[in-house]
């Protein structure tokens, strides 16, 4: 049986004051839940700030991105240790707005998931398709290559500590979602994937879904066999609404 996990990705928002100020609120919101695994990924800046907070409880802290290098000359870059160092116990990587932005391609991310696994820290991979790839049928094209190429560098013998984020990139920050049943069609074929790519481990794999979750959907959402939590972006920078995504609940 695999347990949710719930991600909050906060992406470029909250100053350390507010950080605070969220765990202050949200903790108590989640306090008695056990319905899910819940990491928080804040900026790199309120990394501490959050840890600290977080600290006695069953909150997870979590880095949005990473350089695949322990130490040496990568200006304004942060390695896989210094998050470890910082408590984070997983890191974000391949999110689409770096797919997109930043131009990162499936090598790198592959070692970046890699170097997170080396230094004690669980990747969330994330994958996903554009409106016009999904429109042309590409779908699993694109997803599969993505999958295939980011964890390319995983031994088999860590398959179970990966999380994968199904995340359509026409969905993110849009107000639109793919149908329950849309997403799991997805979330079946990267199953099939994982169970090509590592065997019986594909089982202990955590497959996230990302794409304007909320409250209203959470609970729908994780009816599906394959959905196993939620990488969660504007819904999350609410204590309260976040708590309810939290708690798969709708109200």
């Amino acid at each position: 049986m695999r347990q949710p996990i719930i991600a909050a990705n906060w992406k470029m928002h909250k100053l350390t004051a507010e950080a605070t100020a969220f765990a202050e609120s949200f903790l108590p919101l989640v306090q008695d839940s056990n319905a899910a695994e819940i990491v928080l990924a804040p900026p790199f800046t309120a990394l501490a700030t959050l840890g600290a907070a977080l600290k006695g409880s069953a909150v997870q802290l979590a880095g949005q991105n990473v350089y695949p290098e322990e130490k040496g000359a990568f200006t304004a870059e942060i390695s896989p240790q210094m998050l470890a160092d910082l408590g984070c116990r997983y890191t974000i990587v391949g999110h689409s707005e770096r797919r997109t932005l930043f131009a990162e391609q499936d090598d790198f991310i592959a070692r970046k998931a890699l170097a997170l696994l080396d230094a004690g820290i669980r990747p969330i991979v994330c994958v996903g398709e554009h409106l016009e790839e999904r429109e042309a049928g590409r779908i699993e094209e694109v997803v599969g290559g993505q999958l295939r190429g980011s964890l390319a560098s995983i031994p088999t013998g860590k398959a179970s500590e990966l999380v994968v984020a199904y995340e359509p990139v026409w969905a993110i920050g849009t107000g639109k979602t793919a149908t329950p049943e849309m997403a799991q069609e997805v979330h079946g074929f990267i199953r099939k994937e994982l169970s090509e790519r590592f065997g019986a481990s594909a089982e202990e794999i955590r497959i996230q879904y990302g794409g304007s979750v909320k409250p209203e959907n959470i609970a729908d959402l994780m009816e599906q066999p394959d959905i196993d939590g939620a990488l969660v972006g504007g819904a999350s920078l609410d204590p309260t609404s976040f708590a309810r995504v939290a708690r798969l609940q709708r109200s």
